[in-house]
């Protein structure tokens, strides 16, 4: 995905170790010599090439008990090895420091195809799917990102599978396959994730950023790339005559490998194809591949490589076995850390206004100064305290000021390293409507607030609070999913910090203990200027068209086709930017009364932990259950409260006023909860189905205030009648702007609409949205609070004591629900027993160009153990195959899903497998039906071993353990508020599938998944894009063709309209266009010609005609008629009687 001399055959010595790998042991023999450099040491041994080792100790926070060691291969690739000893997920990540920004000029998204097609095979792994098939079976995943100044490959997997998974991910970067037949599928496969972004204004807006760069600055590439940017260069050199049919060197690497890549779909659809020659796309497929493969064995080079691998290994294994798998890779004599210092914003870019035509509602507004790059600023941190004071949200602030106006929703400002060697610092404003009018006077208050940062001086708390902060987070820096942890340290590896700072640095702001630090910041201040910076206002054409004149010229940005516009400030504007503050509502915060003082941690020994809350009391009113943290030992706590009412959703009006009123209580919270935000101590205020969820999380020292403060409000909210019609304004863009968005969400969308008891439709909650009052709300709220459940946890380093008051606080003033607790809980719509529905629906946004198939599947009840066991262990099996056969082999499109999905409730579970593709829905269904049909014979065909494989990696997942306190009471939570308790649900999981057979699973999937049972309840959600695409000439329709020429005595080549078109389904028009000058001599010309527009229709590219009714199928007419007609689920209640009342103090 975007982010945004060497010889490719394999070195004998990297074969020999293939086939006949050694072991790594504790026992083996290593010395260590000193080098020149006093830092590192050399290490040697009998089983790996040399490496070195950094020998200071690296600086880690107090609560970390795992052991790091950085090495450089003799290669110049450096390795962060981390030994956790508890682990039981380990992962890697390999960060390259080229990206996108090093494309070549003529081929825009290389890198990012590189990124792509690493993964379909290398030398010593040719299987295509191997890697992923490898991690699915061990419980791991994987992923990359192509970005600006790097490209950052990772995985995680059980910890006895690493040796296994780093074998197979080194072999990326010193012997990749680069296979011919993938390249069109890849070459699709880029394409289809730019298309996927082509609508969406992140990515508009982005590119436009970067097209309006200085002229020739590597800033303004097209980083994502597109199936005509990667093929352009070969195509024009066959214009020229220059590219020849054949070329040897795009043939060379083919021959290296004497089997294919490819793995056949199991049932082969018309898109899908085994013939390689077809599939490397032809002469113009095979120039791009060398380009590819010239392009890689320039730019990655070892020196350029960053690794982090995490295990359980000690760290002496680890080296050894980063030495082995890595040391092969060449260095090619590249420059380590390729840097571009010239920023793009020169003269023309500054000082300027750039307004943008948005696809979705919203009106926004960013004010961008160029800026250093930061890492090496990473001691005082300039920029992020600039970041901290523009972006405050406590009194006297700029976003205070603008939020009392009307004209804002939200502000933040952050400084952006955009590539290695430059970066910005940008001011974000999402504005009202009223905003968007007084868009110049927004402008204006934001230079008066940075003139008086540039008049005022500085108190010493301001940054000794930022420091402190970031030292206690760091001090107490705990745990998380460990491919996420090596992905930030690769990433952080480049920065020019001391080797031994590598995991403090970036994460800790050190005191001011000179004028350093102060002076950076005024540094960086004094290019905070109107004619320094560039400010970008958006807002869809009909909003701008209220502001600009009707004879404004907009431009074209290319690769989007965003409109814009851009005008220079005039000097009156700038001259008014750049005088003093004269606001006198601004100024700077004060001191934060938030930082946790108290960080006092009760270490209580046990012998395990405990692994689960205790209920410690249970009122008509409210339960509350609570576990005093006894595995993680941070001083952070976690609050959740969940109160459900039936006043809550009763009717569309009565939801929309709930979601209302928790954006009153956050709006009304802004002051006052930023400054506890931080200080690390947050809080999330919501709506939903049936009520409304407080959850508080962070340092428990200061905790309760926030709590009291949230709850108060909550009770004794006024709502002011000018921010509530700015938030209904919020709502209602969000509401309509949701159907912007990508297809497969409104499928999924539908989906659950259509499967959930109690739920409204955006549109009905449009329809009531504009005529609720804040009267109206402030009766609802009383109604609300009035009939009430509450569901409580309090977890982490907090004592049932404090519990208790919390939950005093929560009751006071709240009255009894009418309604049981299961009464209050959400309820799903079950589909008959041998049922085949489907749901269609065009897609509003009339520029989108993808459809989308939202396939549902019905397994049945959770309280049915076994079913629930053996309906994971079916969807694990399932779910890499789909993505290989739907998206890597047939390549219907680039978001490919499969997965279990819970119903509303939590009571009931399916399987949905979700595509997203430029195909008509109906075609996707097919081929997912045609997928499934092929795994049954797979599942047939699985061997006692694989389903033994299988089992132990969805097993290593159950019992996977939980990384943080907030993992934990994530899980707990989850158990609360569905209100099943049953929070050993996994080890007991675990525990059957040991004993769950493939006949189970056979037996499941033939009754509830596969297409021939007549007892499986399916449904599917068609979302049809209204886009017309531009016809092709199917494979069918220029077989007709070629057969009416011949009929006519024409003689030609079949295969010359190939390669001379470079496609076996081009552009209609294309196609005309060669035959119109091969016919050109022919007398009947005319009348061969005007039958390729009757060919076209009749024999169309499948998928990309309109899909015809299955009979099959029963297709939904009316959707409020179709769910009256489903049964609700049976709410199970609770799982487990846990008998926790009356209990001792604890």
């Amino acid at each position: 995905m975007l982010k945004r001399s060497y010889c490719l055959l394999r070195s004998t010595s990297f074969s020999l170790f293939h086939r006949n790998r050694p072991s790594i042991s504790h026992q083996s023999w290593m010395t260590t010599v000193a080098t020149n450099d006093v830092d590192w040491s050399l290490a040697s041994s009998g089983l790996a090439p040399p490496y070195s080792i950094y020998n200071k100790p690296i600086q880690k926070s107090e609560q970390d008990d795992r052991d790091y060691r950085i090495i450089r291969l003799e290669n110049g690739l450096h390795a962060t090895l981390i030994h956790d000893a508890n682990a039981d997920k380990a992962a890697a990540s390999l960060d390259v420091a080229v990206g996108h920004l090093y494309d070549p000029a003529d081929m825009p998204g290389l890198a990012h195809f590189c990124e792509h097609l690493l993964f379909m095979g290398t030398e010593q792994f040719p299987k295509e799917n191997e890697y992923s098939e490898y991690l699915a079976k061990n419980n791991g995943s994987a992923n990359a990102y192509t970005s600006t100044s790097n490209t950052n490959y990772y995985f995680n997997v059980a910890t006895p599978a690493l040796a296994g998974a780093l074998e197979r991910f080194a072999g990326f970067f010193h012997s990749p396959l680069f296979a011919p037949s993938c390249t069109t599928r890849e070459l699709n496969a880029v394409d289809s994730e730019h298309k996927k972004n082509h609508q969406a204004d992140i990515w508009r807006i982005f590119q436009l950023n970067k097209h309006l760069s200085k002229e020739g600055h590597p800033w303004s590439k097209f980083g994502s790339g597109s199936k005509e940017t990667l093929s352009k260069a070969a195509k024009l050199l066959k214009a020229r005559g220059l590219l020849l049919e054949d070329n040897v060197l795009s043939r060379s690497r083919e021959a290296a490998s004497a089997t294919s890549s490819r793995i056949s779909s199991p049932t082969l659809s018309i898109t899908s194809t085994d013939n390689d020659t077809e599939a490397d796309g032809g002469a113009i497929g095979r120039e791009t591949r060398r380009r590819l493969l010239e392009w890689w064995s320039h730019e990655y080079c070892a020196s350029r490589m960053r690794l982090c691998v995490i295990g359980k290994e000690s760290v002496d294994e680890l080296s050894e076995l980063t030495s082995i798998l890595f040391s092969p890779i060449p260095n090619r004599g590249c420059d380590a850390l390729p840097m571009i210092s010239d920023h793009p914003f020169g003269p023309n870019e500054k000082g300027t206004l750039v307004s943008v035509q948005t696809v979705m509602s919203f009106h926004a507004l960013e004010i961008s100064f160029p800026l250093a790059w930061q890492p090496p600023s990473w001691r005082h941190k300039p920029a992020n305290f600039l970041s901290f004071l523009l972006g405050h949200e406590g009194a006297g602030s700029l976003h205070s000021y603008l939020k009392k106006k009307g004209w804002i929703t939200s502000l933040n400002s952050q400084p952006q390293n955009l590539a290695r060697g430059f970066a910005m610092f940008k001011v974000t404003v999402h504005l009202t409507e009223d905003g968007f009018q007084h868009h110049r006077d927004v402008i204006h208050a934001a230079f008066q607030y940075i003139s008086l940062l540039r008049a005022s001086k500085f108190d010493a708390f301001h940054q000794h609070e930022i420091a402190k902060v970031s030292d206690i987070k760091f001090r107490f820096k705990e745990k998380r999913r460990p491919d996420e942890y090596a992905t930030s340290i690769t990433e952080y590896m480049s920065w020019p910090v001391p080797k031994d700072l590598i995991l403090k640095a970036p994460a800790v702001t050190w005191d001011w203990d000179s004028a350093t630090g102060e002076n950076e910041v005024r540094k960086c201040l004094e290019t905070f200027r109107i004619t320094e910076g560039r400010v970008v206002l958006m807002a869809t054409a009909a909003e701008h068209a209220k502001i600009t004149s009707t004879d404004v010229i907009w431009e074209k940005e290319p690769w989007y086709g965003t409109s814009y516009r851009v005008e220079r400030f005039d000097e009156q504007f700038i001259n008014k930017a750049e005088a003093p503050n004269a606001i006198s509502e601004l100024f700077l915060p004060g001191p934060n009364e938030f930082i946790p003082t108290d960080l006092q941690v009760d270490r209580r020994i046990v012998t395990e932990p405990l692994k689960r809350p205790h209920l410690i009391r249970e009122t008509p009113l409210s339960t509350l259950w609570h576990k005093k943290d006894d595995h993680f030992f941070v001083p952070k706590a976690h609050v959740v409260i969940d109160i459900r009412s039936p006043v809550v959703n009763e009717t569309a009006r009565a939801a929309v006023m709930t979601k209302l009123y928790a954006d009153v209580v956050n709006d009304s919270l802004t002051e006052y909860s930023y400054a506890a935000d931080l200080a690390g101590l947050s809080y999330n205020f919501m709506s939903h189905t049936n009520g409304l969820y407080i959850s508080i999380h962070g340092y428990n020292d200061k905790l309760s205030m926030l709590v009291r403060k949230i709850l108060e409000t909550m009770k004794g909210l006024s709502v002011d009648p000018q921010r509530f019609d700015i938030i209904k304004e919020q709502n209602q863009r969000e509401w309509r702007n949701f159907f912007l968005g990508q297809s497969y969400t409104l499928s999924d969308y539908f989906g659950r609409y259509l499967l959930t008891a109690d739920q409204w439709l955006l549109e009905e909650k449009l329809k009531e949205l504009s005529s609720i009052t804040p009267n109206e709300i402030q009766i609802h709220i009383k109604q609300l609070l009035s009939q009430v459940n509450l569901r409580m946890l309090v977890a982490g380093n907090i004592y049932r004591d404090e519990a208790l008051k919390i939950a005093d606080i929560a009751e006071d003033g709240m009255g009894i629900s009418s309604l049981s607790a299961m009464e209050l809980n959400d309820r799903a719509l079950l589909l008959p027993q041998g049922s085949n529905h489907t749901w269609t629906c065009p897609i509003p946004n009339p520029n989108q160009a993808n459809s989308s198939l939202t396939y549902y599947v019905h397994f049945g009840p959770i309280a049915d153990q076994k079913l629930r066991v053996v309906s994971s262990l079916l969807t694990q099996i399932l779910s890499e195959p789909a993505f290989n056969v739907l998206r890597t082999q047939e390549q219907l499109g680039y978001v490919v899903q499969c997965g279990p999905w819970m119903l509303a409730g939590s009571s009931e579970k399916g399987m949905r497998i979700v595509v997203q593709s430029e195909k008509t829905p109906g075609y996707l269904e097919e081929r997912v039906e045609s997928f499934l049909d092929g795994m049954k014979s797979t599942i047939e065909n699985l061997s006692e071993v694989e389903v033994a494989e299988q089992k132990g990696g969805l097993e290593r997942k159950w019992l996977e353990k939980d990384k943080n306190l907030a993992d934990e009471t994530s899980y707990f939570v989850n158990q609360i508020t569905t209100g099943h308790l049953d929070f050993l649900r996994r080890e007991n999981d675990a525990r059957l599938l040991r004993s769950v057979t493939k006949n189970d699973v056979l037996d499941l999937f033939l009754s509830c998944v596969h297409p021939s049972s007549a007892t499986r309840s399916k449904l599917s959600v068609h979302m049809i894009s209204q886009k017309t695409r531009p016809k092709k000439v199917s494979v069918a329709a220029s077989q007709a063709f070629d057969v009416l020429l011949r009929e006519a005595g024409v003689k030609f080549d079949a295969e010359t309209w190939k390669k001379s078109l470079g496609d076996e389904k081009p552009l209609a028009t294309d196609f005309i266009n060669y035959w119109k000058q091969v016919l050109e001599i022919e007398p009947n010309a005319a009348r061969l010609l005007s039958a390729i527009p009757e060919f076209v229709e009749r024999y169309p590219v499948p998928g990309e005609s309109k899909d015809v009714p299955r009979s099959n199928v029963t297709y939904i007419n009316d959707i409020k008629a179709f769910k009256t007609s489903l049964a609700e689920s049976v709410d199970p209640g609770p799982m487990v009687q846990w008998g926790d009342l009356p209990m001792s103090r604890c």
